[in-house]
């Protein structure tokens, strides 16, 4: 949005400071990625990251123009790529490697809960284990929203947790007997 008197502004995804304060080191080397120019962005980076949680930061002259798209290419990144996810709202931004991308819905500017979520995706994902994090986004990629699915799936493993820690009716009442 811009005006002659106010200049652009921006804001930001609800959840993007919890998102950055959870995810980072030693969780995740979290790294911006995006087609945009640098130049143009490199104050607002700074500014929605003022800890310093963003090991680096690519703009647009790190991506491949591709069929009119800047894609992302993860292979030039030297990094493991069963250890690596990429958060993108493009599908096309992340064609080479799509197997490693979990593809959010853009943001319209109203309040919405992705981030939250996405922070407990990738707080679950590298706290499980797991050998290679495509297995895990290919899971949920079978979902029209796999930050929804993941969502309802904890709550459903949470419920089962406390079904289980709580004992049975039948059992208190054989219990309360002996005190």
């Amino acid at each position: 949005m811009s005006g002659i008197n106010t200049g652009w502004r921006f804001k930001t995804r609800p959840g993007l400071d919890y998102l950055l304060s959870n995810v980072g080191p030693p969780l995740y080397e979290v790294v911006l990625f995006t087609h945009e120019d640098g130049a143009n962005l490199y104050s607002i980076v700074d500014g929605i990251d003022p800890k310093g949680v963003l090991s680096y930061r690519l703009f647009r002259d790190s991506t491949n123009y591709i069929n009119g798209t800047h894609v992302k290419d993860l292979s030039c990144l030297n990094r493991d790529l069963s250890k690596t996810i990429i958060v993108d709202c493009d599908p096309y931004a992340v064609q080479l490697q799509p197997q490693n991308a979990l593809c959010l819905p853009s943001w319209k500017g109203k309040n919405d809960d992705k981030l939250y979520h996405l922070s407990n995706f990738l707080k679950a994902v590298a706290t499980s284990g797991v050998e290679d994090v495509r297995d895990v986004l290919n899971h949920y990629s079978r979902y029209d929203d796999p930050l929804k699915a993941f969502t309802e799936k904890q709550k459903s493993i949470n419920k089962q947790a406390s079904t289980k820690e709580q004992p049975k009716p039948s059992l208190v009442k054989k219990l309360n007997r002996y005190k």
